[in-house]
């Protein structure tokens, strides 16, 4: 069944421009061609899944357009966010090693547009681009010291402070918008599921820090006037 819903992804009509995203920028001039034939640009509704966690890995995904979150089963009904990913950014690739399944799954937030990359070609580019296998190097170690934060934060911050946590970070992935909310629409849920906690922590916290004048609300968004 996961091979079927493979084959039926759909593919897009965008094609990037082979210079912009983590994949390609790193690669070498020369290789830009062999990235071109084996690509696939491929589209995903709002709350579709891009991979599964357990899935068979196929290969890597670079978001060409939208954004997506990267999370994991917490407990028999419940996930845990370990990071949110927008254009030019690589996910999928926590499927590398010698495990040929995926360890987490990936989800569009919004209507996704992403590259993939197949799970050959993608080892045969590392081989090849040696400045793109040294960042990826570092980039996996930047995420395991962020993931080795976040469950020390789990098990020691309070929960207040991990909701403040969850809202700088981001808010410091996206931006901000001209009015000074975050660039990105995201539920109570999903704050929630990034902080490690409960829908119902992350909307009395965040009652609480706009009557504090700390942060604002609107629908789904918020910005951030002043935390810390």
């Amino acid at each position: 069944m996961l091979k079927g819903r493979f084959d039926l992804m759909k593919k897009g009509k965008h094609n990037c421009d082979l210079k912009s995203c983590f994949f390609c920028k790193l690669s070498l001039k020369e290789w830009l061609p062999a990235i071109d034939v084996h690509r696939q640009m491929q589209q995903f509704k709002k709350g579709e899944l891009i991979f599964t966690e357990g899935e068979e890995v196929k290969g890597m995904y670079v978001i060409y357009d939208g954004i997506a979150k990267v999370h994991k089963k917490w407990g028999d009904d419940k996930e845990l966010i370990v990071r949110f990913a927008q254009k030019g950014d690589i996910i999928g690739h926590r499927g590398l090693g010698n495990d040929i399944v995926y360890p987490v799954s990936g989800t569009a937030l919004e209507a996704v547009t992403a590259c993939f990359i197949d799970l050959q070609f993608f080892k045969s580019s590392l081989k090849v681009n040696h400045e793109l296998t040294y960042q990826l190097m570092l980039f996996f170690a930047e995420e395991l010291q962020e993931s080795e934060k976040k469950m020390r934060n789990m098990a020691h911050m309070p929960v207040r402070d991990r909701v403040i946590n969850a809202l700088e970070k981001i808010q410091e992935k996206f931006g901000t918008t001209d009015d000074g909310f975050a660039n990105i629409t995201i539920t109570k849920q999903d704050i929630a599921n990034f902080a490690g906690t409960t829908y119902e922590t992350v909307f009395r916290v965040m009652n609480e820090l706009v009557e504090e004048g700390m942060i604002k609300v609107s629908g789904k968004t918020f910005g951030i006037i002043v935390l810390r």
